[in-house]
């Protein structure tokens, strides 16, 4: 059983009867989704928020039952992945493509569990390219903002270098800003910015970490959040 899985389930696990969960994206949660629909098949009685298009068809081919944010008051726990995870709980995200959906869904848990392999460890974000969500209107005017800001951009686009397009009708600028050493003021200052819908960078935002350390599951509380 590889790195993926194991967090994926693990997390899986923290899910009690009657919840609301958070579905996030990626390669790892899927192993999460798997693990659920397992669960709700033996009897586990759950409502899911998905955070994409994809989770949600994922989720329903598991037959978990779906909900819709707006019909719900908080989630229990959400369960998401990371691109990368620094030690002071700071994540970039949205290398799928849904970070205003997974930020959204993050801010609405009163847990938030992000579930890492230990590749995504990092000592200071940044090597993993930043995704920024920005509206197609003028975006060529919204990336120049960002470069005043310190960052190189590419539109990120489909295998048939089309503009690839968000579950939300937007367009998604991958930024490298180097090491990023102040993650709070920069995603402060990029939402500021006309035609920024959102950022991938959530600052302290778990409760939790799954991850690997020497070759062993290993959850990390974010005392912050307590």
């Amino acid at each position: 059983m590889h790195e993926k899985q194991l967090v994926g389930e693990a997390a899986a696990n923290l899910v009690e009867n009657n919840m609301v969960v958070g579905l996030g994206s990626g390669s790892t949660v899927f192993y999460t989704l798997k693990k659920l629909g397992y669960l709700v098949e033996k009897g586990l009685q759950i409502r899911g928020v998905a955070t994409s298009k994809t989770t949600a068809k994922l989720a329903r081919e598991l037959k978990i039952p779906l909900v819709d944010l707006g019909a719900v008051d908080y989630i229990d726990v959400a369960i998401d992945g990371a691109d990368e995870m620094d030690p002071n709980f700071n994540l970039i995200k949205g290398g799928g493509g849904a970070l205003l959906r997974e930020k959204m869904v993050a801010k609405a848990a009163k847990r938030m569990v992000i579930i890492a392999d230990s590749s995504k460890n990092v000592e200071k974000l940044g090597e993993f390219l930043l995704p920024v969500e920005v509206i197609p209107f003028g975006w060529e005017m919204t990336a120049r903002h960002i470069q005043r800001l310190g960052g190189i951009f590419n539109l990120r686009v489909t295998s048939d270098n089309k503009p690839y397009v968000t579950d939300n009708k937007n367009y998604i600028l991958d930024c490298d800003f180097n090491f990023i050493t102040t993650p709070a003021q920069l995603e402060v200052s990029l939402n500021m910015l006309p035609g920024v819908v959102e950022n991938g960078l959530f600052v302290n935002v778990p409760t939790d970490v799954i991850t690997i350390l020497n070759e062993k599951v290993k959850l990390f509380e974010n005392i912050k959040t307590l």
